[in-house]
């Protein structure tokens, strides 16, 4: 029977081409601009690190004096609150991390100054966060220790350097230091730069620079200290400060170092948020914190929702394409009610012959599925445009845009159970055609 009723659907979407051409130029079109945003916010609201997400958490304390309990803490750490949690090593892993924007040269090789993001962190960032290397290998927690003078550079900056080709041994100067390559990452694209994300709630929406590239050069945290200097990018300061009496960026009044530490069972979880509730109670004893309740620690999904990581623009132009979906929908419910009331003739002999209403029901749904099946196709095509477009705007996620499989499967899926939707109500109408009167017109 589905063979027949597939045989019947195609026989009658021949009869009126440009009938069926307006139905699937509508589905196609309305199902190619949702999934055109659909896939681009499949991409930005995924997880950044699936399987150890869960494991991942942000400690936050509160330095400055005029905050209260009430108020959320600031968004990173002071540099002797980040240092004193890190050291204490209560959890599983921890790691420091701070920015700065430095300018390289490679020794031996006639490449001019390149401008570039640098991030200071520790050892355990590198196992933390599952990071892959394709040549050599991190640094060790001694060579945290010993302000060892090692870098780790990223693939693009390593293409760009050295052709692709294993650089490990390599030295390359920042600033007035000669720094020797140790390893060299795999591609690695987080979706988003989660461990950089913070400020979230003061961007008004503007978050796609938290889906830039990562950092090109790695170094470890007290090299960092030496090499950059006071050149870290402070999150706040709290407030008015001689940057000549404390010309130690670790003494400023200013929150510029972020923590991450994973725990992995839930014991170590309560633990830990006492940990860092003592830790600012014991700040605020030593009158250093002026008030001690003020602390929170989120896990990592948590956190980017803190910080509304997914663009509000893109937020935007997803509800718009649905509603034009809608609106699409909606022109193909009243083609396919047209087309199938015009058929009311040939309802009323196959109801004369001993067709049930069902069969009729069926039937028309039928061809309403074919017509979503070909929208689908026209939809996909429409969809790789619109991602091709996407790809060319100037914004930071561009290159994380494709389609994978996952969402070209629900392409078709949501085209055939779109238009079956459209369909149910003319399935429904030519279903009830009295067969009677239908053949007395005739």
């Amino acid at each position: 029977m589905f063979g027949y009723y597939m045989l019947m659907a195609f026989h009658s979407l021949k009869r009126n081409k440009v009938l069926t051409a307006l139905m699937i130029l509508a589905i196609a079109v309305g199902i190619g601009a949702s999934m055109t945003t659909l896939t681009v916010m499949h991409i930005l609201t995924g997880d950044p690190l699936p399987g150890r997400s869960a494991h991942i958490f942000y400690p936050q304390v509160d330095p400055i004096g005029d905050d209260k309990d009430s108020n959320e803490p600031p968004d990173e750490m002071d540099y002797h609150s980040a240092f004193d949690l890190w050291s204490a090593h209560r959890a599983d892993r921890q790691t420091l991390i701070a920015n700065a924007d430095i300018h390289v040269v490679a020794s031996d090789t006639h490449s001019p100054a390149l401008k570039l993001h640098l991030l200071a962190t520790t050892a355990d960032f590198f196992s933390m966060f599952d990071v892959p290397f394709q040549y050599g290998q991190a640094w060790s927690a001694a060579d945290d220790e010993s302000r060892a003078r090692d870098v780790v550079i990223s693939d693009d900056l390593n293409k760009k350097l050295f052709g692709g080709a294993d650089s490990v041994g390599h030295m390359l100067r920042v600033r007035d230091s000669a720094l020797r390559i140790i390893g060299v990452l795999k591609p690695w694209r987080p979706s988003p730069l989660f461990y950089s994300v913070s400020g979230g709630r003061f961007a008004d929406g503007d978050t796609a620079d938290f889906y830039m590239r990562p950092e090109d050069i790695m170094i470890p945290f007290s090299t960092g200290q030496d090499v950059v200097g006071n050149q870290f990018m402070p999150f706040t300061c709290w407030h008015a400060f001689d940057i000549k009496a404390q010309s130690n960026q670790q003494e400023w009044p200013c929150v510029w170092v972020a923590l991450w530490v994973q725990l992995n069972d839930d014991a170590k979880v309560a633990a830990y948020r006492r940990f860092v509730t003592d830790y600012a109670a014991q700040q605020m004893s030593l009158g250093r914190f002026n008030h001690a309740g003020n602390t929170r620690m989120r896990n990592l999904m948590g956190w980017l929702d803190f910080n509304h990581v997914v663009p509000s623009d893109v937020k935007l132009e997803t509800g718009l394409a649905i509603a034009f979906l809608v609106i699409c929908l909606f022109n193909t419910v009243g083609l396919l009610l047209a087309k199938f009331l015009h058929r009311g003739g040939e309802i009323g002999v196959r109801r004369a012959l001993g067709a049930s209403r069902t069969a009729v029901f069926a039937q028309c749904l039928m061809e309403a599925a074919v017509i979503g099946l070909l929208g689908g196709f026209g939809g996909w095509l429409l969809t790789l445009l619109g991602l091709w477009i996407v790809r060319r705007q100037p914004t930071a996620y561009a290159d994380l845009v494709h389609l994978d499989l996952s969402m070209f499967l629900l392409t078709f899926a949501a085209a055939i159970a779109a238009t079956l939707f459209a369909g149910l109500l003319p399935a429904f109408r030519a279903s009830r055609v009295a067969p009677a009167l239908q053949l007395k017109t005739l």
